[in-house]
């Protein structure tokens, strides 16, 4: 990547280093292979990763978005082939995934080695989203509410359709903060995953879907980090001193085979929230359609009300999977 020319320059990560591996049993009876979800086409405009990749470069240049992925994921020729149109430098290779809080620090530390004051947004490549100039839109506001207060840290909110126990909750505060459109609000409570009946409750407190967009200035992040998962961050002392160097594979090799997962969510997120450590703001995200595509069941029924499919039958043992059309 080049350096920035600016402090407050906009970069990005994108985050495709999941195997999506609820999903595999539905792509391997469809495609004959596991490959992981984000680089699978389910709709002919595209895989997640692809859209993802498009979407971010409304607001972001390309040379100022890395992706980080599994070596794992380099055995997929429709792997290689969608990384392939991406500048070497701007795809990190970790070994193995270690979940998101590792594959996010590692990809931290690039960015912090060139530029810690710039304006970081983290896209998470598996996810579906309908309306995406209108979710744009909200990332720019984000962006914005950065750049006006370095020491902000903003979590974008999906309006939820329902209690969903496999996404994340983020209760917001009644009161408006003093942000970017007037629209920021203050996160009082984080709950990842809660049961059906939590969840339930949660949205009728007016919580959010956490959609796992996060807009903060890249010290910020670390900082948070370090604060949170200081055992990951000393481990990774060794790699911030190889990044750049001939050592760097065989050092980040190193490292991974003595790490703990580390989930963003569950150990960063929930504890900062908890504790107060940082002023995590949420901007609600309304009118726009989406969904992490987690299981079968709701891909084909999110699939069904785009009309990518042409009948609908529940999966299950022995049956047939629907055709998918482009």
């Amino acid at each position: 990547m080049r350096r920035p020319e600016r402090a407050m320059e906009r970069t990005g990560i994108v985050l495709a280093a999941g195997e999506g591996r609820r999903l595999q049993p539905f792509i391997r009876q469809w495609r004959g292979d596991t490959l992981p979800k984000q680089y699978v086409d389910f709709t002919g405009d595209g895989s997640l990763l692809e859209r993802t990749w498009r979407r971010a470069e409304q607001l972001l240049p390309a040379e100022r978005l890395l992706t980080i992925v599994n070596r794992s994921h380099l055995t997929y020729r429709e792997a290689c082939r969608q990384l392939a149109n991406r500048d070497t430098p701007n795809v990190i290779i970790q070994p193995e995934n270690k979940e998101t809080g590792v594959g996010l620090y590692l990809s931290l530390l690039h960015l912090h080695r060139l530029n810690p004051d710039a304006v970081m947004v983290v896209f998470p490549s598996d996810h579906f989203i309908d309306e995406e100039t209108l979710f744009m839109g909200h990332v720019e506001l984000a962006c914005r509410e950065v750049e006006r207060n370095p020491a902000g840290f903003v979590l974008l909110g999906i309006e939820p359709t329902g209690p969903e126990p496999e996404y994340g909750y983020l209760l917001p505060g009644r009161r408006k903060e003093d942000g970017v459109g007037g629209c920021m609000k203050r996160l009082i409570q984080f709950e990842e995953k809660p049961d059906r009946e939590t969840a339930g409750a949660l949205i009728q407190a007016g919580a959010l879907w956490n959609a796992f967009v996060m807009v903060a200035r890249v010290e910020r992040f670390v900082t948070l980090m370090r604060w949170l998962a200081p055992a990951l961050c000393r481990a990774f002392e060794h790699v911030e001193r190889a990044i750049g160097t001939s050592r760097e594979r065989e050092t980040v090799e190193s490292v991974y085979r003595h790490l703990e997962p580390v989930n963003f969510s569950s150990n960063i997120l929930q504890a900062a929230a908890a504790h107060r450590l940082v002023k995590l703001s949420v901007l609600p995200v309304r009118g726009v359609g989406w969904s992490d595509w987690g299981s079968a069941e709701r891909l084909m029924a999110h699939l069904r009300r785009l009309g990518h499919l042409t009948w609908l039958k529940p999966l299950g043992a022995g049956q047939s999977l629907p055709s998918i059309a482009g």
